[in-house]
């Protein structure tokens, strides 16, 4: 998600050596390797599709059986008060890295990960944009993911973060908006006298909210608009794009969306349309340029054709949906 700032702190901290005991208690099979293979990267799932070991962004979000034995971890994620996505224990190696990389998918296209660093050494260091900064352990942090960003853990011993996915509600954004004002470097002290300690609870029961719906089956005209417009307005904003691409881009999406919205209004949620939504998104993929950088964002200088693939092609049609959104009744 774009942010004003590369990082900003949000005003919580937590017993970092609490949370530390309760991952130490996991066992050593809960950590599940990178998806893509990542060296050195593993993670253990908190919030998860159907309350499994995997790395899913859609479908119904649960709490994990590993989530369930740290009593701490649930209260520091039911402080926040909303609805939370895919989270996870996140660790990285000694020596390893996250490479660079930016988060441009359908998920992130709407959602902040919260960082509270757990066990930590000075040597880690996270880069975002043109800054970079340590995360201590127990603080609380969110980054702009839509810039180029990476972790370096220069240090002697595991990484590993609490991070939690959200949307956010208005609460949150306009704690957002509070704290993005502030330096944090500069206004270091001020950010100080905002920061609650949420310390643990023995007696305290809590719950937490995860996401149910979070990808319909066909997305809707109006966000397929919005997606495809948004897009358009940043590659024809890049001086070094050819200005001959970006017009077909321009044509070629605009029939997309306009070819989305007429399946829809025949079709709408309807089984028998399934094909013919496909048939469209068939037709974009044909048109699109073998070249998956022949033409660049301006804003982050991110390939085109990724953007389309993996943030609307992907996440328009997801049939798998149906039933939690519709039922089991065919209206066909």
């Amino acid at each position: 998600m774009e942010l004003s700032r590369p990082f900003i702190r949000l005003p919580f901290t937590f017993d970092a050596e609490r949370l530390a005991d309760e991952v130490q208690a996991l066992p050593a099979d809960a950590w599940m390797a990178h998806p893509s293979g990542m060296k050195g990267n593993s993670a253990v799932a908190l919030i998860s599709r159907d309350a499994g070991d995997n790395d899913d962004f859609d479908g119904a979000m649960r709490i994990t059986r590993h989530l369930q034995e740290c009593a701490y971890m649930q209260q520091v994620m039911a402080c926040f008060d909303e609805v939370l996505a895919r989270s996870r224990l996140m660790c990285l190696a000694p020596s390893s890295e996250v490479n660079t990389h930016v988060d441009f998918n359908y998920h992130w296209y709407t959602r902040v990960r919260i960082h509270v660093p757990i066990i930590t050494d000075p040597a880690v260091i996270f880069y975002c944009a043109d800054e970079s900064i340590h995360m201590q352990a127990g603080e609380c942090w969110i980054f702009n993911s839509w810039r180029r960003h990476r972790v370096v853990n220069g240090g002697q011993r595991d990484r590993i973060h609490l991070v939690i996915d959200t949307a956010g509600s208005s609460r949150f954004w306009r704690m957002v908006r509070k704290m993005e004002a502030l330096d944090p470097h500069s206004d270091s002290a001020v950010i100080g006298e905002q920061i609650r300690r949420i310390p643990f609870d023995p007696g305290k029961n809590v719950k937490i909210d995860t996401e149910c719906f979070n990808t319909a089956p066909i997305m809707s005209p109006g966000e397929v608009d919005a997606l495809v417009s948004e897009l358009v307005c940043d590659f024809a904003a890049h001086p070094g794009n050819d200005v001959m691409l970006v017009a077909r881009y321009k044509e070629i999406l605009t029939d997309f969306s306009k070819d989305w919205r007429e399946t829809w209004h025949r079709y709408g949620y309807q089984k028998s349309g399934w094909l013919h939504y496909q048939g469209v998104i068939e037709t974009l993929q044909q048109q699109l340029e073998p070249n998956p950088r022949a033409l660049l964002t301006h804003s982050n200088e991110v390939g085109v054709n990724p953007i389309i693939v993996q943030r609307i092609l992907r996440s328009a049609l997801a049939t798998e949906r149906y039933d939690e959104f519709i039922g089991a009744a065919d209206s066909n």
